[in-house]
């Protein structure tokens, strides 16, 4: 199985641990951040669509890109999903399998694998350059991960777990990937007192970290097997869901 993870706005400065790869789109990572640090504050503050504060921290990141420390990107994000993964906890061989098997999904580097060097940044869906012919970012990257990630699908076992987001599958063509490979969806609820399921992103984004990890140290390897998984009281519930769209579900609590 490949498995797919979004990425995190939140990112550290540095790692303990030293990257061991490249990213395979590093030479347009580098295009795009090069004219990204061109723009001024309040034109980053435009184009990424946040306040002038973090326009201003991402400035100084992009005038360092070509030479601030690299870190692996497993490593390097801190958003909810990334706390619950807990990287830095696990083994090198559960890191190993993530290298084999595991994709980030990413803006300004297209996919990653985990130990991929990567540095600080912010990238948005909606920034237009001249280096992306003035189309939004994940327009542009749609021609060139399509099929490198169906590819990669399908070399392994042609099943791919999903555990990104809804906005990161703007990055391909989302309809070819799913007519082309197998797509499981894990979803992940809670059930209110008046037994209505229902969503909560922060539980959602959790889970997702979560399974990853639980992926990476058990060397999972067919959906069924991701059926064991339980986390933080969410279980999977044979009787919701489908196939494709497994429900992992926890009962309220106050």
């Amino acid at each position: 199985m490949q498995i797919l993870l979004a990425n995190a706005k939140i990112m550290y400065d540095r790692a303990d641990k030293a990257a061991l790869s490249t990213p395979l789109f590093q030479y347009t990572a580098n295009e795009l951040a090069t004219e990204m640090a061109t723009m001024d504050i309040d034109e980053l503050a435009r184009q990424l669509d946040c306040s002038r504060k973090l326009a201003a921290e991402n400035w100084k990141r992009y005038q360092n890109f070509h030479c601030a420390s690299t870190m692996p990107a497993i490593l390097a994000y801190n958003g909810q999903a990334y706390k619950h993964l807990k990287a830095s906890t696990l083994s090198d061989d559960a890191l190993l399998f993530g290298q084999k098997h595991l994709w980030i999904t990413c803006f300004l580097y297209g996919l990653l694998r985990p130990m991929d060097a990567i540095v600080p940044y912010r990238m948005e869906h909606c920034v237009c350059l001249q280096a992306t012919n003035d189309k939004p970012i994940h327009q542009y990257w749609k021609d060139k991960l399509t099929d490198l990630l169906i590819d990669s699908v399908k070399t392994d076992d042609g099943i791919l777990v999903h555990l990104s987001t809804e906005e990161y599958e703007h990055l391909f063509d989302w309809k070819r990937i799913t007519a082309e490979v197998k797509v499981i969806h894990p979803l992940f609820y809670v059930r209110r007192p008046d037994g209505t399921l229902r969503m909560q992103a922060v539980w959602a984004k959790s889970c997702r970290g979560a399974m990853t990890r639980y992926i990476l140290e058990n060397r999972i390897s067919s959906p069924e097997q991701l059926k064991s998984f339980a986390y933080e009281g969410f279980r999977y519930s044979p009787n919701h869901g489908e196939e494709l769209f497994p429900y992992f579900i926890r009962s309220y609590q106050n």
